[in-house]
């Protein structure tokens, strides 16, 4: 998978990405990930990319040369599955949503900024918005570093164990059941006998049995 990510910032992504699990990933050659900074399509003196909105109002917007200058300059290198703008308003991301995405070969990501990005961005460019959750970010960077590390990890042969993402929460729409570890017993907390039994078929009915009931209390809108 090659992921490139449209940013003014792409300083933000030297930890998300220099460590961990994306780090093997790319290490692997598993996944390329690309960043480009938007000042090198400006055509202002100043590298500028923002100006005030038409019509008045608090805070600045992307200019729209800029940013279809670095996409055209992309799309016309390769095709991408989608193009994603994050922004506050787009879908929610989700487990679904990320399995799908893992799926792809090319992705290209415009980090929004400011009050946002010139709608005709979104009209005539854009594939595919994303939000990270219902509040506001002071840019984009952060949610599409928290994109690619959701899709990354999904990716045959990143992690160790293959069947560690397809345990995870909302794989099955529900979160995870509890998980303990040794010892059995710490300051007279035990670790619940059942996980201790040996009994495969048990285990896997309390664990489903748990998955439901933290899922009902802790996502009361999700369909268990």
């Amino acid at each position: 998978m090659r992921i490139d990510i449209i940013t003014i910032f792409p300083e933000m992504f030297e930890g998300p990405f220099g460590h961990s699990i994306i780090k093997r990933a790319q290490n692997k050659g598993l996944v390329e990930i690309h960043l480009h900074q938007l000042r090198d399509f400006t055509s202002d003196k100043h590298r500028k990319v923002d100006d005030y909105a038409f019509s008045g109002g608090a805070g600045m917007v992307m200019m729209i040369e800029p940013v279809a200058k670095a996409i055209e300059h992309l799309t016309a290198q390769r095709k991408y599955d989608e193009i994603i703008y994050t922004s506050p308003d787009g879908e929610l991301l989700d487990q679904p949503m990320a399995n799908r995405l893992s799926t792809y070969g090319n992705l290209l990501i415009l980090c929004g900024h400011y009050k946002g990005i010139d709608e005709r961005i979104r009209e005539h460019f854009i594939t595919k918005e994303i939000s990270i959750g219902n509040y506001v970010l002071s840019g984009g960077e952060l949610a599409a570093a928290v994109i690619v590390d959701s899709v990354v990890r999904l990716i045959p042969g990143v992690l160790g164990n293959e069947e560690s993402a397809l345990s995870d929460s909302f794989q099955d729409n529900l979160v995870s059941p509890p998980v303990y570890t040794r010892p059995r017993e710490f300051r007279g907390w035990k670790v619940p006998d059942i996980l201790l039994s040996g009994n495969e078929k048990l285990i896997k009915e309390w664990k489903h049995e748990q998955a439901v009931k933290r899922t009902r209390e802790r996502r009361p809108g999700m369909d268990v």
